[in-house]
């Protein structure tokens, strides 16, 4: 057996366990009050191999962010394929986004600090680590190739503009408005948006 392939093997599930164990201690404990040591503790490692895998705790969010991120790609790709029609299929994946931040409300406001982060180069992987612009690009692009959208403004920068939305409303919900469901606060924004990106006429 190749020694190299073995030892990446061995990274890889030593990796996956410290993400198991830290998303599992953030659910059940919190984030903020979940440290880098307990999670070391947790998973059967020392402290400096936290940090050989993960350089910040945040990091560890990034990764599970990434996964909810690629399901929803996965379904915008397989309804597209259907034939599903480009608003049907947004306003799809804005629905799970919402059931998806609704479920782990705690682990928002950290999540989007992450992507506010005022060290430049932790904000930049944070936006490599979430392309929700990526997703909602995916999407609107036959409008846009069909000439429905607007042709003053960059379909990257309108993709953006929706994205930074959807953070800024659930950054918002989590910390202050429960007492309206997040997927009706996410619904009026998407259709306020919606509404500025088509043409005219």
């Amino acid at each position: 057996m190749d020694s190299t392939s073995l030892r990446e093997r061995q990274k890889e599930r030593r990796r996956a366990r410290i993400y198991t164990v830290a998303i599992d201690l953030f659910k059940r404990s919190g984030f903020q009050e979940t440290t880098a040591t307990d999670i070391a503790k947790a998973a059967n490692v020392s402290r400096g191999t936290f940090f050989n895998y993960y350089p910040y705790k945040e990091a560890v969010l990034l990764d599970y962010g990434s996964e909810i991120v690629e399901r929803l790609q996965d379904h915008a790709v397989a309804r597209m394929r259907e034939g599903a029609e480009p608003l049907t299929v947004l306003h799809e994946v804005w629905d799970r986004l919402a059931e998806e931040s609704v479920k782990e409300r705690d682990l928002i406001p950290p999540l989007a600090h992450e992507l506010l982060n005022p060290d430049p180069e932790r904000a930049r992987t944070a936006y490599q680590a979430l392309p929700l612009a990526k997703v909602v690009e995916l999407i609107l692009r036959p409008l846009h190739v069909t000439g429905r959208l607007r042709t003053d403004l960059s379909l990257e920068r309108m993709t953006n503009l929706i994205a930074d939305t959807y953070l800024m409303t659930a950054l918002r919900w989590s910390a202050y408005a429960h007492d309206r469901p997040l997927r009706e606060e996410m619904r009026v924004a998407l259709n306020l948006l919606l509404g500025g990106i088509f043409r005219s006429g």
